[in-house]
C-alpha cells in the first residue's frame, strides 16, 4: 500500500461515521445503505488528489458525500420506489435504553422526509458543525444556514409530534 493509499484509509477510518450517516439518511434499506457508503468512498478516492486544504476535510468530505447521495438519488427517484416506510432499517444506536432507540428512529424517519439541503442542515448540525462550515458545504450563507435550522427546528417538533 502506497502513502497516499495508507493516508486516504486513515481519513475513512477516523470518519467513517460521517459516510453512514448520510449513507442511512439518503437510503431506505441496508443494502442500498452499503451500497452508498462505498460510492461514496469511491467518490472520495477519485476526488482525494483534488482536495487543496482550503477548507477542513470534515467539510470537503461533507460536501462529496452529499453531492454524491443526492446525485444517487436523483437517478433512482427516477424509477417506481418499491419501499415502504415500515420497511426502513435503522441500526440501534442505544441498545439498553428503547425509548431513545425509538425517538432516534423517528427523528430518522421525519428527516428522510426533508428535502435534500434541509435533510444536509438538520444532519451536519446534529453533527454539531458550526454553521459556517455547513454554510460553506452546502454553498450557501452562514445566516441562510441558522435561518434554515430554526425553521426546521419547529418543522421537525410538528413532524415528530404528528408521528408519536
Amino acid at each position: 500500500m502506497s502513502v497516499k493509499e495508507q493516508e486516504f484509509s486513515d481519513l475513512i477510518q477516523q470518519n467513517q461515521g460521517l459516510i453512514i450517516k448520510v449513507s442511512r439518511m439518503y437510503t431506505n434499506t441496508p443494502e442500498d445503505e452499503q451500497d452508498l457508503f462505498q460510492e461514496i468512498v469511491l467518490q472520495l478516492w477519485r476526488s482525494y488528489d483534488s482536495f487543496r486544504g482550503q477548507s477542513k476535510i470534515s467539510t470537503w468530505m461533507y460536501r462529496v458525500a452529499l453531492n454524491t447521495a443526492i446525485t444517487l438519488f436523483k437517478k433512482s427517484s427516477k424509477s417506481p420506489k418499491v419501499d415502504e416506510l415500515n420497511d426502513v432499517h435503522f441500526g440501534k444506536v442505544y441498545d439498553s435504553d428503547e425509548d431513545k432507540n425509538e425517538q432516534i428512529q423517528l427523528l430518522y424517519t421525519v428527516i428522510k422526509q426533508l428535502p435534500d439541503v434541509e435533510k444536509a442542515v438538520v444532519m451536519m448540525y446534529l453533527d454539531d458543525q458550526p454553521y459556517k462550515e455547513i454554510a460553506e458545504t452546502l454553498g450557501i450563507t452562514e445566516v441562510n444556514a441558522r435561518v434554515k435550522m430554526n425553521r426546521l427546528k419547529k418543522t421537525l417538533k410538528d413532524l415528530m409530534q404528528k408521528y408519536a
